[in-house]
């Protein structure tokens, strides 16, 4: 049986979604064309709603607005953890896929989610 894990936005994020619909809302009633604003807050929370991570055993899968990047275990080479705590999946080619929504405080989780593929390394005692 194939192990799932996803990694999405809370749905709290939607709260700011809907303030900024209503905010537009006068702007978008003034005439048909701009109407059109109305498109940025279905744009966000479509956002909100698909980027993340999905893990499973074949490999981790992370989602955009508009597309989607698989990358194998067996192509991961490494966990990049930038200065602002994100992170990026490191391939054997020496590509790099960033991981939306995970930061460096979600790394013992994803370890825990490839199934011990990799480890988080522990800070040296004091």
């Amino acid at each position: 049986m194939a192990h799932l894990a996803r990694m999405r936005l809370s749905r709290v994020a939607l709260i700011p979604v809907v303030f900024l619909a209503v905010c537009v809302l006068p702007f978008a009633a003034a005439s048909p064309l701009a109407a059109l604003v109305l498109l940025l807050p279905l744009l966000a929370a479509v956002w909100v709603l698909r980027v993340g991570v999905d893990v499973d055993d074949a490999g981790i899968t992370t989602r955009g607005l508009l597309g989607q990047r698989r990358v194998a275990w067996d192509d991961l080479a490494g966990i990049r953890v930038e200065r602002s705590a994100r992170l990026r999946l490191v391939t054997h080619g020496g590509g790099e896929v960033r991981l939306p929504v995970l930061r460096a405080r979600d790394l013992p989780r994803l370890a825990g989610w490839s199934g011990g593929r990799f480890d988080v390394p522990q800070p040296p005692a004091a």
